[in-house]
């Protein structure tokens, strides 16, 4: 009797062992899957140079802090360029442009270029202050606005340019931009 419950116990040893090492295998087998998997996945990270905080996008809406990096950015695009780099000036625009606003912005684009090319006369902006309204889709920025002739700046003046956006799904795109004419002030009743 001592000699059937051995054996049954070691039955039952043997099974557990021969259970316990197809588990490690398969077990072995998902990890190595899973090593190859993440060595040959292609890796996104996030990178925030230039900005305070993680910056997320919404299909609710454009955030304020979005939309005034997108500003920034395309203020100094639109505003800051030379005559030897008029081509590729029009066409960094013409990649922020929205698709309808399009035809009408690159007829603007191409008349600036026409004018320019061949002068000497570059322009570069520097940016003061910026206000932003993310529920209307606009932004406006204030700077000074210099103009170079050669080496020398020959206009630096004070100028507004405003920027009208559209957001379609998460993807901002510019509809239009240009400069803000000064009220002028006058006297009450005239």
């Amino acid at each position: 009797m001592d000699y059937s419950y051995q054996h049954t116990q070691g039955q039952r040893v043997l099974r557990q062992r021969n259970l316990l090492g197809i588990a490690a295998l398969v077990l072995g087998g998902a990890v190595a899957l899973l090593l190859l998997i993440s060595a040959t996945r292609n890796r996104e990270i996030v990178l925030q140079p230039v900005i305070r905080s993680p910056l997320t996008i919404s299909s609710a809406g454009v955030s304020r802090e979005y939309l005034e990096l997108v500003t920034r950015d395309a203020a100094i695009l639109t505003l800051t360029r030379s005559p030897g780099t008029l081509e590729y000036w029009m066409d960094s625009v013409l990649q922020i442009v929205s698709p309808k606003a399009e035809g009408r912005i690159k007829a603007d684009l191409l008349r600036i270029v026409n004018e320019q090319r061949g002068s000497s006369i570059s322009q570069f902006f520097n940016i003061q202050s910026m206000e932003i309204d993310p529920k209307n889709l606009r932004s406006s920025v204030s700077g000074t606005l210099n103009t170079v002739v050669g080496q020398k700046v020959v206009t630096s003046e004070r100028r507004t340019f405003q920027f009208d956006w559209e957001y379609s799904g998460l993807s901002l795109k510019l509809i239009g931009f240009g400069m803000v004419q000064p009220v002028k002030k006058g006297r009450i009743g005239e």
